[in-house]
């Protein structure tokens, strides 16, 4: 997490919890001497996240949930540049090292289709953050998993449930006075090839109901939806919902 850390050996408390506690003084007065016991804070852990003792030595997802181990960001662009820790992008991909027991739709018993070991790309904002053995894992539903990535290229994606993956068209380089346009100014398009299809989502009975787009399929889709991707070719992806592709172009 990039929140900034003020340790003092064995407590560690980031500069939010810390805003917290000084909140709390004020409301609630100072505490007197004794009133916490050493035993009731030692080697803890407190993140704005999640807090964590360490004494805990597995964690067992519930449900619908997976465990994830988050990729750790790229330090350096493509060309070799070191990147701070403020500009670097949030990974958004990780390996699956624990599931639940899965979901009861009707009277479907419904197994998690993403084995332990599997490379996984998630929805940006999905999920809990927890640091556990030091190192960032998250807890998110099977539903948040975009796709398997099993090589290290966006492109190679296999998306999962009613996702689509797309291959976004080139921005306009110019206008149609013939003025070039900068980066900046490229109106983001909304058009794209579809390059691979999930399998469907699971209709009130569990059972997989197949997606009406078909890979090749020239759509457009929803100015704002999705999860954007950069491949190694350089060329843009989106991964989004088959609900928020709009139409079929011809």
């Amino acid at each position: 997490m990039a929140a900034t850390q003020l340790t003092a050996s064995p407590v560690t408390v980031s500069a939010r919890s810390l805003a917290s506690l000084r909140a709390s003084s004020a409301k609630f007065g100072t505490l007197k001497p004794g009133t916490l016991k050493q035993s009731q804070f030692r080697s803890l852990v407190v993140r704005a996240a999640s807090v964590v003792a360490p004494k805990y030595t597995s964690i067992k997802p519930l449900g619908d949930r997976v465990l994830v181990k988050i990729k750790e960001a790229e330090e350096k662009t493509m060309g070799g540049i070191l990147l701070p820790s403020t500009a670097q992008s949030k990974p958004q991909g990780g390996e699956v090292v624990a599931v639940g027991e899965g979901r009861t739709i009707g009277k479907t018993k419904i197994d998690i289709d993403v084995p332990t070991g599997a490379q996984i790309i998630y929805s940006k904002y999905a999920g809990t953050e927890v640091e556990f053995n030091d190192v960032q894992h998250l807890i998110l539903k099977e539903d948040d998993i975009v796709g398997l990535l099993e090589t290290e290229d966006i492109k190679d994606l296999k998306p999962l449930n009613d996702r689509v993956f797309i291959k976004v068209a080139e921005a306009e380089e110019k206008t149609a006075g013939g003025l070039l346009l900068t980066e900046t100014t490229k109106e983001k398009p909304s058009i794209g090839t579809v390059i691979a299809v999930g399998p469907g989502s699971l209709d009130e009975e569990g059972k997989r109901q197949p997606l009406s787009i078909s890979t090749g399929s020239t759509v457009l889709y929803s100015k704002y939806a999705g999860n954007d991707f950069k491949g190694k070719d350089s060329s843009n992806y989106i991964a989004l919902r088959a609900s928020d592709v709009m139409a079929i172009l011809s």
